[in-house]
């Protein structure tokens, strides 16, 4: 199980930005695809970016809700994935959590129990 600490939300207005940052105390960080979800109230959680695996070439992919606003990103050395978020908009309000995939993959699956995540509420 991979220890995960998000951290970076809060408020924000509509149009600015955001970086959130996930440290994951875990061997072999980079061997594993990345995953940015995010979850409103009543609804299920959703996969918002995804990077791939270092052996599959650390492709990122986004949901098309926050695609050419959002970027993932990570380092390796600090074994921390990081999200980008600019040109926020009200519907980007939710708990955005990061969940690693399994060893090798190019896509992105919630392998890991969940985290606390870290709130982010756009409004103005």
């Amino acid at each position: 199980q991979v220890q995960r600490v998000e951290s970076g939300g809060g408020l924000a207005q509509p149009g600015e930005s955001l970086r959130l940052s996930c440290v994951a105390e875990r061997s072999g960080f980079s061997n594993y695809p990345w995953g940015w979800y995010r979850q409103v109230p009543g609804k299920e959680r959703e996969l918002v970016a995804c990077i791939s695996s270092i052996t599959t070439s650390s492709i990122p992919s986004y949901a098309d809700s926050v695609r050419g606003r959002f970027t993932i990103s990570r380092k390796n050395a600090k074994d921390t994935l990081y999200l980008q978020m600019d040109n926020l908009r009200p519907d980007d309000t939710a708990v955005y959590y990061c969940n690693a995939g399994l060893w090798g993959e190019r896509t992105c699956s919630a392998a890991e129990p969940w985290g606390q995540g870290t709130q982010v509420t756009v409004s103005s």
